[in-house]
């Protein structure tokens, strides 16, 4: 319904994928929303910190005053609230809990991989490469010859694994080192590209050179 579009906020980061995910989500349905940016390398904002007190972190999703917190919940509220259009999650109830399994499984197991990787230092890379790599191979299992995680379309799994296909490559250009070669990942490697070059994640997603630059200044500064 056109009035159930009114009064969405999204507090987020524009750099963030976890902020991205949300609006992904709802640039997929189709739903007109408000962007607040948070600057979190300085002073939160009263309102996030009101929005969500128990974390104090972005994303944050308002509808009609209405505060959800942590973005797989808030991808389940916008599948739940917007139904119209555009299918998040599968119908089937199998498939829907094969989606969330994966989606939890991107978040728990590969980004922490990922993270310690970029963090090692160089006599521990290695190990750290081979840790990363042997939690993303069952993705590339799970991925088969499928266009998407979700088939033919963006889904609830590819909406989570956009950390995947932008952050990757742009933190082993930042950092330097290799994970998600073409050779060892092939299915991965194909899915990255067409969903960064899908029209829809187009407008969401960072330019890689920007997050790039970010990543390389801020995140894994040697300063930090």
């Amino acid at each position: 319904m056109a009035g159930e579009n009114q009064e969405v906020q999204v507090f987020g980061f524009r750099l963030g994928p976890y902020s991205l995910r949300v609006e992904l989500a709802l640039k997929l349905k189709g739903v007109v929303y408000k962007h607040i940016d948070e600057d979190l390398l300085n002073k939160k904002s009263d309102l996030l910190v009101k929005y969500n007190p128990v974390y104090k972190k972005v994303p944050v999703l308002v509808h009609h005053g209405k505060p959800i917190s942590e973005s797989l919940v808030i991808l389940e509220y916008i599948e739940e609230t917007w139904t119209q259009n555009y299918t998040i999650l599968p119908k089937d109830p199998y498939q829907r809990a094969l989606a969330r399994f994966w989606a939890k499984y991107i978040d728990e197991k590969v980004v922490p991989a990922v993270q310690k990787v970029a963090r090692s230092q160089e006599d521990e890379r290695e190990k750290s490469i081979e840790d990363a790599q042997a939690a993303l191979e069952p993705l590339e299992e799970e991925l088969k010859n499928k266009l998407f995680f979700g088939g033919d379309t963006i889904g609830f799994v590819d909406i989570a694994g956009l950390v995947l296909a932008r952050w990757i490559p742009a933190t082993e250009e930042a950092v330097g080192f290799e994970l998600l070669s073409a050779h060892k990942f092939p299915n991965l490697t194909k899915w990255s590209q067409d969903f960064v070059n899908h029209s829809v994640a187009k407008e969401v997603l960072p330019e890689k050179d920007v997050l790039v630059a970010f990543l390389k200044n801020v995140v894994f500064s040697t300063k930090n």
